[in-house]
């Protein structure tokens, strides 16, 4: 197996790694509700689940009456 002959430094290890940066994610924009999102995600506007402009699922709320 091989084993490096000597130490890299710091800054010869920090240029290597300076390629692998964090891409800035892509939103769209809802053609229903107008809202911005990631690609290929659900996400919930005013207590509904939508995705591809369609309504999937809507939230349950439960009123307790006293």
């Amino acid at each position: 197996m091989a084993h490096p002959k000597r130490r890299q430094s710091s800054t010869r290890r920090d240029k290597r790694r300076t390629h692998y940066k964090a891409s800035v994610p892509q939103l769209a924009k809802c053609s229903t509700t107008g809202e911005l999102h990631l690609f290929h995600r659900a996400h919930w506007h005013e207590g509904k689940l939508y995705y591809r402009g369609k309504v999937v699922m809507e939230k349950n709320v439960e009123e307790v009456e006293e």
